[in-house]
């Protein structure tokens, strides 16, 4: 007998595991997440997300709700921008539930890679305006998660000496 002929679904010690997993691993998810962690402010608005993973913003919106409702990611808002035309004034970003989701499965240790293809990722002059554009902080705890230390390129790493 099946867990679904039993009514049991979703029950046992390993159902939340197996529900984020398959939160975390569908496709456009993944790739919204790796976007949003090689961001340098880590908040997207929908138009950047769109170039970046290279989705319609109505699939886009279907799986940026997905990852709300699980509170992972949350929409941001930075009223100033509202009446700016050119600018955006919505942006998706993590909560403090999703960077300890992304702890807890080990994307975080991914940050560097993340960034680095990110910067390296040719942009249009409308996802540079967007990527320049002013947003909302975030909070305290999701800054501190994503922050990591970049290694400084000037530093002679051959020398073999130790701090």
């Amino acid at each position: 007998m099946s867990e679904s002929d039993t009514g049991n679904a979703d029950v046992g010690p390993f159902a939340e595991q197996q529900r984020l997993f398959k939160l975390l691993s569908q496709d456009t998810r993944h790739l919204i997440i790796q976007e949003l962690l090689g961001h340098p402010a880590h908040l997207m608005s929908l138009a950047e997300l769109e170039y970046m993973v290279g989705k319609s913003q109505a699939a886009l919106k279907d799986q940026l709700e997905t990852l709300t409702e699980a509170g992972v990611v949350a929409r941001y808002t930075y009223e100033p921008s509202k009446g700016t035309r050119d600018l955006p004034s919505q942006f998706y970003g993590f909560t403090e539930r999703g960077v300890e989701i992304l702890y807890e499965y080990k994307y975080l240790r991914g940050l560097p890679i993340a960034r680095a293809l990110y910067e390296n990722t040719r942009k249009t002059e409308k996802i540079t305006r967007h990527e320049a554009a002013p947003r909302p902080e975030l909070p305290a705890a999701v800054v501190e998660a994503l922050t990591f230390e970049e290694p400084d390129l000037g530093e002679d790493t051959t020398s073999g000496s130790r701090q």
